[in-house]
């Protein structure tokens, strides 16, 4: 069970190359339901996810580089891009923010997963979040994805003027 909360992010913090990091580019083969594949640095990653915000069912299988491209061809929609970096929080959990590149170029957003509903529920984000974004499914990758050059452009104007 993976149990998230998404974050915008107002500012980034600082010496943020301090940080491990990973570069992260992801393929949707479908979006409902959600069946992804992912590079992350050089591992290859195929994921299934149930529907649901905050909390949802993940399954994730190694694959090969051979299996990776063949199925990021059959994309439904774009590549997401990313890097992904993973910044310890004074309450123990890993915050995973993402800077996105190409189209989504600008667009921050952070995402901190929990042990269970309660404590996410009573999580209490460090000030250089912005609004949370949970619930909203334009902040699921597997939506970014699917969006049109025009909704990018809208999109991006939100999130850069919140």
């Amino acid at each position: 069970m993976e149990i998230e909360r998404k974050f915008l992010v107002k500012e980034l913090p600082e010496n943020l190359q301090q940080y491990p990091h990973d570069e992260l580019c992801q393929a949707y083969v479908c979006t409902a339901p959600v069946i992804r594949v992912r590079q992350k640095n050089d591992t290859y990653i195929l994921t299934i996810k149930s529907g649901g915000m905050l909390a949802r069912e993940e399954i994730e299988m190694p694959i090969d580089a051979t299996a990776f491209e063949h199925l990021k061809a059959k994309k439904d929609g774009m590549l997401i891009s990313k890097t992904r970096y993973k910044i310890p929080e004074e309450h123990g959990y890993t915050i995973e923010l993402d800077l996105f590149h190409d189209v989504y170029e600008g667009f921050h957003m952070a995402e901190v997963e929990f042990e269970s509903e309660e404590a996410a529920n009573n999580y209490t984000p460090p000030a250089w979040f912005g609004e949370d974004v949970t619930f909203d499914p334009r902040f699921h990758n597997s939506r970014l994805c699917k969006n049109t050059v025009q909704e990018v452009a809208a999109f991006l104007s939100y999130v850069l003027s919140v």
